[in-house]
């Protein structure tokens, strides 16, 4: 099993910016990829980045391409998801993801072990 914590979560003025953690143990070492998600009232949990442990390789979706950076520190078996230029839209609450796999990473079936969330809140 794997557990992982997101934090860093808060309310932020739009514009600002936050810097989301996601403190990873267990049998981490089963894992290929970490992914960040984000679900709104109302709507489907979207996906919005990737990050593999070996080679670092990241992916993002297109809507947050440019504001949003995904990192990792192996050491710490921590990701990280730095977001920028926050807007209203942002509001949702955001989960951390763990994967065996190294494909299908966009979707949600990929991911074996999620995170309790984090809530973000964007002011206008």
């Amino acid at each position: 099993q794997v557990q992982l914590v997101e934090s860093g979560g808060g309310l932020v003025q739009t514009g600002g910016s936050l810097r989301l953690s996601c403190a990873a143990s267990g049998r981490t070492f089963s894992t290929n990829t970490m992914g960040w998600f984000r679900q709104a009232p109302g709507k489907k949990r979207e996906f919005l980045a990737a990050v593999t442990w070996s080679t670092s390789t990241t992916y993002y979706a297109d809507s947050v391409k440019g504001r949003f950076t995904i990192s990792r520190d192996n050491a710490k078996n921590t990701i990280y998801l730095q977001m920028s230029s926050l807007k209203p839209d942002d509001t949702a609450v955001y989960y951390c993801a763990a994967s065996t796999r190294l494909v299908d990473l966009s979707r949600d079936y990929a991911y074996d072990y999620w995170g309790q969330g984090t809530q973000v809140a964007v002011s206008s």
